[in-house]
């Protein structure tokens, strides 16, 4: 891990880049499999599951006797912790809902909003190195209680054709309506383009490696809606003397056994604390079970110090971090000056593990600064909003001529005829 210090605003940009992925190289080998997958749907995905994920399957849809299996298997301490963070995840996204009011902007012109669910959303669960569960409960729960109809979610299965047993306890406790055994590019390919087996969805949502990023570009162009520009997991952690070093050094290894192109930043003023921080991260890096990971995430990532609280704040939302833990004595004050963030973590107790799991807030969240445009994932990604107006004769007579006036200056003529026809009338 990188120490920087005092570095001139000239040179932040530099400093902040996150690790350079170009995908451009991918898209004709994602486009050729995506262009596959819509001309021979099942037979094409049997195909590449073989190829990519090295299992030969017979069906790609998990059966209610495999979910019921994978039930058994897992561990009553692992299903009360899940059924926890659903309750709380439950809890945050289900107080997003709000009624939308009437608004008469003049009398007689009321106008209003409608949250409407979209009908059939798919999820993606990426395989990798490690089943994630947490993410199904990210995705399918906001998505059924936004009302969804229907909840389609794939994931890679092992090499045995079975998925990890958690992802489906998850996926029943959640309310997904199909699961299938598909990874990568075919999934994301599938849920696009509908198949003989798997339904055609009208949003897809969930993280993945470089080669599904690239395919939910491009089914986006034209094909579907996606969640976010999606890329490397990051954290940055703002933290003062007050800071437990031990404490930070766990936050910045949490995220860098993400995967090796995952980001960890430190922004201090404190040297002293920079010096205890990274003392620890190589303590506890070299304990760790994925330490190679962590190890190889670490070379992209930096303590940074600073001269003062206000660059602190400054660098911080120029860099926009996908999660932001602020352990310092002030951290609320210093939480109203953040403009750009995914999620924020607050005070010394609040690990953005927390978020990760089962605080109830969402942790599929933008990535590579998108954060400075996007939102996480809530409630209204799943959710799309019908404008209504209605006009009685006092409002006609109201707002008509305003309506003829801009529409014969930008010369549509028959968008004033609509309204002179009504005010003669």
């Amino acid at each position: 891990m990188q120490i920087i210090r005092y570095p001139k605003k000239d040179d932040w940009a530099s400093i902040l880049a996150r690790p350079a992925i170009d995908n451009t190289s991918l898209f004709d080998l994602v486009r050729g499999v995506l262009n596959d997958v819509r001309q021979r749907g099942d037979e094409a995905i049997k195909e590449y599951e073989l190829k990519f994920d090295k299992v030969a399957l017979d069906a790609l849809r998990v059966t209610e006797a495999e979910v019921a299996e994978a039930e058994k298997i897992v561990s009553d301490e692992l299903k009360s912790s899940i059924l926890l963070a659903k309750k709380n995840i439950e809890a945050f996204h289900a107080a997003q809902k709000h009624d939308l009011p009437k608004v008469e902007t003049m009398p007689g012109v009321t106008c209003w909003q409608k949250a409407l669910p979209i009908e059939k959303v798919g999820l993606y669960i990426p395989g990798g190195t490690a089943p994630l569960f947490s993410t199904v409960l990210m995705l399918a729960l906001p998505a059924q209680i936004a009302g969804c109809k229907e909840i389609v979610l794939c994931t890679p299965p092992n090499r045995e054709g079975k998925v990890h047993p958690a992802v489906l306890f998850a996926a029943k406790a959640a309310g997904v309506s199909q699961i299938f055994k598909i990874g990568g590019v075919q999934a994301i390919g599938a849920m696009a383009y509908g198949t003989e087996s798997v339904p055609k969805v009208y949003k897809i949502f969930g993280p993945g490696n470089q080669y599904v990023t690239a395919a939910k570009q491009l089914v986006s162009l034209k094909d579907v809606a996606i969640d976010m520009p999606a890329g490397p997991s990051e954290v940055e952690v703002i933290a003062d003397d007050s800071a437990n070093p031990a404490f930070v050094a766990s936050d910045l290894l949490s995220q860098a056994e993400h995967g090796v192109d995952s980001q960890a930043v430190l922004i201090t003023a404190s040297e002293a604390l920079a010096e205890k921080v990274m003392a620890e991260v190589e303590a506890q890096c070299a304990a760790l079970p994925r330490r190679e990971i962590a190890e190889k995430s670490l070379v992209n990532s930096k303590i940074i110090i600073v001269k003062d609280l206000n660059e602190v704040i400054d660098v911080t939302n120029e860099y926009a971090p996908e999660h932001l833990i602020i352990s310092t004595e002030n951290y609320l004050e210093i939480a109203e000056r953040i403009t750009n963030a995914g999620s924020v973590f607050l005070g010394h107790l609040t690990p953005e593990s927390a978020g990760d799991y089962a605080s109830g807030t969402n942790h599929t969240l933008p990535t590579n600064g998108y954060a400075k445009a996007y939102s996480g994932v809530n409630l209204d990604s799943f959710r799309k909003k019908i404008t209504y107006q209605e006009i009685t004769p006092e409002g006609l007579s109201n707002i008509g001529a305003a309506i003829e006036v801009m529409a014969q200056n930008e010369e549509l003529f028959a968008h004033k005829n609509a309204v002179t026809l009504r005010m003669k009338r």
